[in-house]
């Protein structure tokens, strides 16, 4: 039996979304409005193509000998996977049964912990969080809705002791404050399933989507963090745990 979902695009030799050479499948739909969104032309989960898990495996296993020699896999990202937990399960055993590594790229924002989440998550053998900013008020300033759901989930997968690598956007003005960084340490600290920390400087990559759908572009006059505002914010969370990258 395949599953049916709405697809934004398909990347087949990705290097930054989980390790090694990545097959990643960009899934339509996301409720967070995030200003930095690269993908803004993925929210609406009605659009992009309709394809079948039995088409992602069939695609993703003519490149499995490049994963297998590199130590990569399958991810699934967005838009936001969640979305579509039961077409994620789907590819996800479908891809564990050829032996092939599956990393979930999230945010977290899952409103009901219903047991299909945990029949995706034992499928799964590496998430990516996103988490955007610890303070909620900024949180919905920025991606306009509540961080509650996406910390809950970090703590469900801390409880599960599932494999994490925990991404975080430094944004000037909104998430390179030290106070937010340090709330991001604190509230990581006792979890041990995080492998490592990525730290992903802004970048206006995306932009040019929102001004192709006759939308003003958010973060009009904000810039890239500077190196010094990287190092700063990766010394904060060092404090924290060890393996940070960016």
């Amino acid at each position: 039996m395949s599953v049916t979902g709405h697809v934004h695009s398909i990347e087949s030799c990705g290097t930054v979304d989980g390790p090694g050479i990545r097959f990643i499948v960009f899934l339509q739909g996301c409720l967070m409005r995030c200003k930095y969104c690269h993908n803004r032309d993925s929210w609406d989960i009605k659009t992009g193509t309709i394809m079948s898990s039995d088409e992602i495996v069939s695609e993703l296993l003519q490149y499995r000998h490049y994963m297998a020699a590199s130590g990569g896999g399958v991810t699934l990202s967005g838009g936001e996977a969640m979305l579509q937990p039961e077409f994620v399960k789907d590819i996800f055993t479908k891809a564990k049964a050829e032996g092939i590594h599956t990393c979930l790229d999230t945010n977290g924002f899952i409103r009901k912990m219903e047991p299909l989440i945990d029949e995706v998550l034992d499928v799964t053998d590496l998430v990516l969080l996103d988490i955007k900013q610890m303070d909620d008020s900024k949180h919905i300033d920025l991606t306009r809705v509540s961080n509650k759901y996406t910390l809950r989930f970090a703590q469900h997968l801390a409880q599960r002791n599932q494999p994490v690598y925990l991404r975080y956007v430094v944004l000037p003005s909104y998430t390179d404050a030290d106070e937010d960084v340090n709330a991001l340490g604190k509230f990581i600290e006792p979890m041990k399933n995080i492998e490592k920390i990525e730290l992903l400087p802004y970048h206006e990559l995306g932009k040019h989507k929102w001004l192709e759908m006759g939308e003003t572009y958010p973060l009009e006059g904000i810039h890239p963090p500077t190196p010094e505002t990287m190092a700063r914010v990766k010394d904060i969370l060092s404090r924290y745990h060890g393996d940070i990258v960016y």
